[in-house]
């Protein structure tokens, strides 16, 4: 079975959707020695294991990609393209001072600049460390009436394409939220496509089509995720899933 995990934030006010920095150090060290970190579409190994973290946010620059250089390891990054600039010279304190709520206020993702720079997505690419993901242009519930389906899902690959000028193939559902047309749409024009759901993953071709990913926030200890009774946990959902199709 292929196990995804999902991150947020790291040392973020919002606790249940973030870790201290000292707790992903501690969880990727263990990951390190226990697991081989896979890139969406790599070759599953016994042991493999695949990090995403959604929103990229600038403290997963900041605070993750050191820690994977370290300890030679991969994360897909799910970026909402609408919110990020090509380049900043704001001080990373400063970017890193929001409050969740506040990130997506007004112009703060300007003047704050919370999110990754192209230039930064750029170099985290290049490192090798890291693979980008979409998760649509405005980071919004596609289940809700009005939206534009096309410029969320399509529009924003496109556009992180022209502006990293690497291939985009994966799209992580915002909110975990979708119905049949924007699976059928993502699934159109990417290759992988993820979900919420606490399930583990018979293969890269997810369950349904869709990869299933577990929570990986608000970890109470850094092995918390691989515990027995989790890992349990995890194996009956998947199997309920695989199931019901």
């Amino acid at each position: 079975m292929l196990t995804v995990v999902m991150y947020h934030h790291i040392n973020s006010d919002d606790l249940p959707l973030s870790n201290s920095d000292q707790m992903m150090e501690e969880h990727l060290k263990l990951i390190s020695e226990r697991f081989t970190t896979l890139f969406p579409g790599d070759t599953s190994v016994s042991g493999g294991i695949c990090l995403t973290f959604d929103d990229a946010y600038y403290d997963f620059y900041h605070y993750v990609f050191p820690l994977l250089k370290k300890y030679n390891l991969k994360a897909l990054l799910a970026v909402p393209s609408a919110y990020i600039l090509e380049h900043t010279d704001v001080a990373s304190e400063y970017r890193l001072s929001l409050k969740h709520h506040e990130i997506y206020e007004d112009d703060n993702y300007k003047t704050y600049v919370p999110f990754c720079a192209y230039d930064e997505l750029r170099e985290m690419v290049k490192s090798g460390h890291v693979m980008i993901a979409s998760h649509s242009m405005n980071h919004i519930n596609l289940n809700e009436e009005g939206v534009d389906l096309e410029r969320e899902i399509l529009g924003s690959k496109v556009a992180l394409e022209e502006n990293l000028g690497f291939r985009v193939d994966s799209f992580v559902l915002p909110y975990g939220k979708y119905n049949d047309e924007v699976v059928r749409l993502a699934r159109e024009h990417y290759s992988y496509v993820f979900r919420i759901g606490n399930a583990l993953n018979p293969s890269w071709d997810g369950i349904g089509g869709l990869i299933y990913r577990i929570k990986g926030d608000a970890l109470k200890t850094p092995d918390e995720l691989f515990e027995p009774l989790k890992q349990l946990g995890f194996w009956g959902k998947t199997v309920v899933k695989m199931v019901k199709g």
